[in-house]
């Protein structure tokens, strides 16, 4: 496979970067009422589900009650996570200077406290996005999900390790920034991560509050149904959200890269390396609002900071610059993409798919080696 820092000349990734600032700049300039209003409505719709959906659950002795229930609070919290929280804290739109729609203000619907979440997602990931050792998103710390990650028996695991992960996704983001993997290599001590666990606790303590105490106890009787159907919800989303973030980060092709290659890298060849990176995935419009227009994951790591709504009406033009330099426009169904993501976590999970044998466990995931043998792999 062609090395990041051979896909075009100095001249092309420069004036590719151009291009795309042009694309920026121009939707920047364009944000107004419409978005506003746009999020606005999303919001509105979002709490309407939510009232509707534990209002029904009142109402759970009756089945279709409880699972228009539970369908009706499933929506609300994908909207909530994929859709206004991922979007709003983002900066999205920090340009409002409305309070309720300020990234350093809005906390969502998960037990991942919004500001470890900006951290490491936010900075950490979209800054470093695929660069191994560098971008923890790789893996979670949990998964090989990359061929130039050292194999280890622990890896045997990996299909069991992406089905406990896509259950339980909400805390498997909250967990992520202990960073375990770290503290196991030394890197971090275990004092280290006081803060992030106090804000941690509470946040938790407040999701497990209202969805499993409060909420349950207020429908009476009908407690150990409340309590079963927020559960189911919560499910709902983790499982929605595994899906859109894996299949628009990990399919076939989604290339990796090294620190070596990003060193001093210019904004055309930043602007390179998410698309690379990235992977889109097809749909209609219903379907891209409930993936948070993650959906649309290259155009969201080309700009992450313009509301998402404006995705779809760049894509087209991002895939016509894509086919103008020579350069792959990864998208597929939801279905290819997770199958694609799928057959790597079980191919990666056994040995002799390049990587050599760690001496350790899974605290190795992140390592290097052999870089341009592993390229080619998966």
């Amino acid at each position: 496979m062609t090395g990041l820092q051979d896909r075009l000349t100095p001249e092309q990734v420069e004036e590719f970067g151009r291009e795309l600032d042009t694309i920026r700049q121009r939707v920047v300039a364009d944000l107004g009422k419409e978005d506003v209003d746009y999020i606005h409505n999303v919001i509105k719709t979002q709490r309407g589900l939510e009232i509707l959906g534990r209002g029904l659950l009142f109402a759970g002795f009756f089945p279709p009650a409880w699972i228009a229930g539970v369908g009706a609070l499933s929506l609300s919290k994908i909207l909530d996570n994929m859709e206004i929280g991922h979007n709003v804290m983002h900066g999205q739109y920090d340009w409002t200077r409305d309070p309720a729609l300020s990234s350093q203000k809005f906390e969502w619907d998960t037990v991942a406290p919004a500001e470890n979440w900006r951290h490491s997602h936010n900075y950490i990931h979209h800054t470093y996005t695929n660069i191994l050792d560098k971008d923890r998103d790789i893996g979670y710390g949990v998964l090989r999900i990359d061929p130039e990650q050292k194999w280890h028996p622990y890896y045997l695991g990996n299909p069991v390790y992406a089905v406990l992960l896509a259950v339980f996704f909400q805390w498997g983001v909250m967990l992520h920034d202990l960073e375990f993997e770290r503290i196991v290599k030394g890197e971090r001590t275990w004092a280290d991560t006081k803060e992030a666990r106090e804000k941690m606790i509470r946040k938790a303590s407040r999701q497990i509050g209202k969805d499993y105490v409060l909420f349950p106890l207020l429908t009476g009787p009908l407690a150990p149904l409340t309590f079963l159907g927020n559960a189911t919800a919560n499910l709902t989303r983790n499982l929605w959200a595994f899906s859109i973030i894996f299949c628009g980060h990990f399919p076939a092709d989604v290339e990796s890269f090294t620190e070596e290659e990003t060193e001093n890298e210019t904004r055309g060849q930043w602007y390179l390396r998410q698309i690379l990176g990235s992977a889109n995935i097809s749909g209609g419009k219903l379907f891209h609002i409930l993936s948070g227009n993650l959906s649309h994951q290259i155009e969201h790591h080309l700009f992450p900071d313009i509301p998402a709504r404006r995705y779809p009406q760049i894509a087209d033009e991002v895939r016509a610059i894509c086919e103008k330099y020579g350069l792959p426009y990864n998208t597929g169904s939801l279905g290819r993409q997770l199958g694609s993501v799928a057959k790597k976590l079980v191919k990666l999970a056994l040995p002799g798919v390049r990587g050599n044998v760690a001496p350790s466990g899974p605290d190795d995931a992140g390592s290097t080696l052999d870089r341009d043998k592993a390229r080619t792999a998966a």
